[in-house]
Parts: structure tokens; sequence; C-alpha cells
């Protein structure tokens, strides 16, 4: 019997200033273990004229994971961080309660030709959870535990899994792990794995079940436990998942809510400008329209 429980294929989405390949929220996967929402970011090059600019904006009720492979994104928050990160380096964002933060190129490299590629990450916060005090941490590579499994090799980029813990300060059980190769090779990581788990092909290709799934492909897994597959040469895939949460989740916009009334009120203090400042920064990202795609329930 397949284990394979859902093909997802990337979907183009517009942020504003470019197109990014929406993984989740999905019609028939709204989430995968507290993964709430995944953007494969780029890969975009960017001229001398051309940089990333996304305002102030708010989020509740989640925790959000940038990880770069290539380029360099200043952040800025209400709690007052200021810090560019790089690749291979985690800015983890929770949101809790609510907070403002702003996403833009360097002002070093604003006038110069630069390349931006990465992955931008929703974990959903437990509901005990959901309105704590905001928090942010930024996790250099070595807080990232690497391994060999013969030809491959592991990053924990985030979480617990294989007896190993990342940096990253998480607040539920969960797994966001890199694989990369240079050669074919079987992978049984099933032992390892537990509750939801989805496997994204960022590069390269994988054989599972006697089927090929290339770049861009994200499956999700019926039965982590059963997680095996073949990676073939120069191949890139990420494994996510953790234990899902007993209650659904409802997302609308940037706001992540156990209740459509955490939702409706956090829509009401961004219209009226009521979430916290960040400090030198100047405009605001509004509230799209009732009818925009960024609503989705669940």
């Amino acid at each position: 019997m397949s284990n394979i429980g859902l093909i997802i294929e990337e979907r183009p989405a517009d942020i504003g200033n470019f197109l990014v390949g929406r993984l989740l929220p999905f019609k028939e996967k709204r989430t995968v273990g507290p993964f709430a929402f995944i953007d494969h970011m780029g890969p975009a090059a960017l001229s001398d004229h051309e940089n990333m600019d996304v305002g102030p904006h708010p989020h509740i009720g989640l925790s959000t994971l940038t990880y770069l492979f290539e380029g360099n994104i200043m952040h800025r928050d209400s709690l007052g961080t200021e810090i560019e990160i790089k690749p291979n380096q985690v800015n983890w964002m929770t949101a809790g309660s609510g907070i403002v933060h702003s996403e833009r190129t360097p002002e070093y490299l604003r006038h110069s030709d630069k390349f931006l590629h990465g992955l931008q990450i929703w974990v959903a916060l437990p509901k005990e959870l959901e309105q704590m005090e905001p928090s942010f941490a930024h996790i250099e590579e070595d807080g990232m535990p690497v391994w060999q499994e013969g030809s491959i090799t592991i990053k924990l980029i985030a979480g617990e899994a294989f007896g190993k813990k990342s940096a990253v300060p998480v607040y539920s059980p969960l797994y966001f792990l890199e694989l990369k190769t240079t050669q074919k090779q079987e992978v049984n990581l099933g032992h390892g794995l537990y509750g939801e788990s989805g496997l994204y092909i960022l590069e390269g290709s994988v054989e599972g079940e006697g089927h090929s799934f290339g770049p861009k492909q994200l499956l999700v897994a019926k039965d982590s436990s059963l997680c095996t597959f073949t990676m073939n040469e120069n191949t890139t895939v990420y494994i996510f998942g953790g234990e899902p949460f007993p209650e659904p989740r409802h997302i609308y916009w940037n706001f992540v809510a156990t209740s459509p009334e955490m939702i409706e009120e956090a829509k009401v203090r961004w219209q009226e400008q009521r979430f916290p400042k960040i400090e030198g920064e100047h405009g605001f990202v509004p509230l799209p329209e009732q009818n925009s795609n960024f609503r989705i329930k669940k």
C-alpha cells in the first residue's frame, strides 16, 4: 500500500515584490504537523535597482522560520530587533499575541545586483501559548546538528529528531530537516520521525513506490514511520513535520488562531494601527480585502 497520501505542486503566489512558490496551506491539506504555511522564495535575481521591500506587517499565533539558501535580508521588528539573516542561518520570530516586522534588502546591497532564494515557514503555536509574549531568536549554523548517513548530509534545522536537538527554541514536538547528497542512495528515516510528515524536493529527484518526483513537489506521507525513498544524485530535500494539534487552525492573511474571534480582533487592531510599531520604519502593509486569496478557512 502506498505511503504517499498527497502530492502538492508548488503554486505561484504574488507577495508584492516578486512571486513565491506556495506549498502550504493547500485546500486538501491545511497543515502538516504544526507547520501551517511554507513559501519557496525565489530563486530571484534582483538588479541594482530591484530590492526586497516587505514593509511592516503583523502576525499572531505563530512562529516564523526564515531559512536562506542564497542572499541577505534585513529583519526589523517591534521588539527592537534589527538583524541581517544570511544563508544557513535561522530567524525564528514568535508572534504570540502580536508582533510587527519588516523584511528588506540590507542597505549596503540596495544598489548592486543580488540574488535571493530561501524558505519562509509558519509554525502554529499550541493553543495554550498562542497569546504568549512575542520573542525573537537568531540561530547561527553551528546551532544546527549535522551528520552523515552514507553519502547523505543531514542537518536538523529546527526541532528534535534522531536523538538530536536544534538550538531553535520551538514550542511543540516538531522537526525540520535538510538532506543533501551527490550520489544516489536509499533513505530510511521512518524510525526517527513522528506525527505527520512532508517532504519537499528543492533540487534533483527522489524515487519511491515505483514513481519519480522532482523539484517543486511536496509529498505528504500517510505514515511518517514508513518514510523510505531513494535520493538520486545531486538532490536536496527538506523533511518537516511533527505532532499535529487537536484543534484546527484558522488562517487569514498573516494571522493564525484557534478561534475566528482572535482573527477578527487582530484585523481590527491592524486596521486601527494598534499593533506595536517598529522604530525607524515607515509605511505598512494594509489588510487585504475580504475577497483576497489570502483568506483561508479550515
